[in-house]
């Protein structure tokens, strides 16, 4: 509790005002609990630098393979195989196997493109963002969350490549020097994605690769069998630990986190271009640049629970990704699903405030046409559910509650991409055109796929590299904080 006197000038027989802190129904004894602040301690107590080099380094190096895991992974890399099954038919056949007509002329490629950048938007904010605000509650989960950023990257990728009809001729979209003076057409927004995502890409892996090296010294230092010390040598360039490595290492991390920081806004905001340059109702509204980085940075936190959820249960972490973590990041999820929520509003007011008879069409038939029923999912998984019950503590700190609401925020948020390319486009203009849109078999089968690459790929993470950063645990530990010595005072010791 906290206690606030009135001053000198307050009437005699005034009272001290107890003003209740949000953590009032939380017992201070928990050791779990900071006693100052009221808040999660970010590492739970009694760990030790032996300790969290044990806990994380022993998955990696293990000999002894778990039946759980393989099961995951068996199941993984199956569904994995739907992608390559749809793909080879895609080549065969062509892009007719799938939904896309007219008029919805773009289907679930685009959907799920940038449904997956999205996701991997909350891994650049973790990394690059809170680094710089010093934000130590971070290190816990930015590598498996820069991991993600780099999976999430990976399958979205595969859609760009495969409807463009031609994926063998995939590198004329690069201003490379030809014979023929073939140039990419630098007025399109599908050409800027190339840029953003390539850029975003290739900041993410060295981000990703360079945080790892110290912990490729650990891991080289503690393997039993020579092929692994030779492999964690190799990779962690000569990492030694010296002072001289650490100040060069601090200096690359803030720089990266510097170049890392404006991707953050800008690759979501070129991909929210492909709709917003358009003149088709429902796309043509400049509201979309900061209503796409929010909705990215909203799903991408909750691919980030839906991943730390399980790891921290099936590796038992629960004492390095506690529960501070998940409750800061349902905060996060809050403040940006509000602002997602704002968006939603605005779209619905300037329907109506621009006077424009296709504009009010448009979103009446979002509403109530014939496919409004994915309007009103996507309004329950990403406003009415989340936004509701986030701001109980209580349940941001529940792990099964926030378990299933990333599986809701991210199911709303797919939903959402779904309704912008979708009932956007199958109620145009001239009702003589109006179609309607269903997904075929192969449409399902490539997006789920996409599912089991990124699982597979992830599993190969958390088995063969470090899914915490050590050192950087280590810096937390009262352990490393240095206290000043007390001056002796003097005449004490006469």
């Amino acid at each position: 509790m906290t206690m606030l006197m009135l001053g000198e000038g307050a009437a005699p027989n005034t009272k001290r005002i107890e003003l209740a802190m949000a953590t009032r129904d939380i017992k201070t004894q928990d050791p779990k609990i900071d006693p100052l602040t009221g808040e999660f301690k970010v590492i739970a107590p009694g760990q030790t630098f032996k300790s969290v080099t044990a806990k994380i380094a022993d998955i990696v190096l293990t000999p002894r393979i778990s039946l759980g895991w393989m099961a995951f992974v068996a199941i993984a890399g199956s569904v994995a195989m739907l992608l390559l099954v749809a793909v080879t038919w895609l080549f065969l056949k062509g892009t007719g196997i799938w939904a896309v007509t007219q008029p919805v002329g773009w289907g679930f490629a685009i959907i799920n493109f940038v449904w997956w950048i999205g996701i991997g938007h909350a891994g650049t904010l973790i990394s690059a963002i809170l680094l710089l605000f010093k934000q130590g509650w971070r290190n816990s989960i930015n590598r498996f969350a820069e991991a993600m950023t780099i999976f999430a990257v990976v399958c979205a990728a595969v859609f760009p490549l495969i409807h463009i009809g031609r994926p063998w001729l995939g590198y004329w979209l690069l201003p490379l020097p030809l014979s023929m003076n073939v140039w990419p057409q630098f007025r399109s927004p599908l050409l800027w994605d190339v840029f953003a995502v390539s850029t975003y890409a290739i900041i993410s892996v060295v981000f990703w690769y360079m945080g790892m090296i110290p912990d490729f010294g650990t891991l080289r230092d503690r393997a039993k069998s020579k092929f692994a010390k030779y492999l964690y040598g190799m990779v962690a360039l000569g990492w030694r630990g010296s002072v001289r490595h650490w100040m060069r290492y601090e200096t690359a991390s803030l720089l990266l986190a510097g170049l890392a920081t404006p991707l953050v806004l800008s690759v979501h905001s070129v991909i929210s271009f492909d709709f917003a340059v358009a003149v088709i109702p429902g796309w043509h509204t400049t509201i979309f640049p900061p209503y796409f980085v929010a909705g990215a940075i909203y799903s991408g936190f909750a691919m980030v629970l839906t991943l730390a959820i399980p790891l921290r249960h099936f590796f038992h972490l629960e004492t390095l990704v506690t529960d501070r973590h998940i409750d800061n990041m349902g905060k996060v999820m809050l403040g940006t699903g509000l602002i997602v929520a704002y968006g939603y509003g605005m779209e619905v007011f300037m329907s109506w405030y621009s006077a424009s008879h296709w504009e009010f069409f448009m979103m009446w038939n979002r509403m109530f046409g014939p496919m409004g029923w994915s309007y009103w999912v996507l309004i329950f998984c990403n406003i009415a559910f989340p936004l509701t019950t986030l701001w109980s503590r209580k349940l941001r700190t529940s792990i099964p509650f926030m378990f299933l609401i990333s599986i809701i925020v991210n199911t709303g948020m797919w939903f959402e991409r779904f309704v912008i390319v979708v009932t956007s486009m199958y109620r145009d203009f001239l009702p003589s055109s109006w179609g309607t849109y269903r997904a075929t078999k192969w449409d399902y089968m490539t997006y789920v796929g996409t599912l089991g690459l990124f699982t597979f790929l992830f599993l190969m993470f958390v088995r063969f590299l470090p899914m915490i950063p050590m050192n950087e645990i280590k810096m937390m530990l009262p352990a490393a904080k240095i206290t000043p010595k007390a001056k002796p005072v003097a005449g004490a010791g006469d």
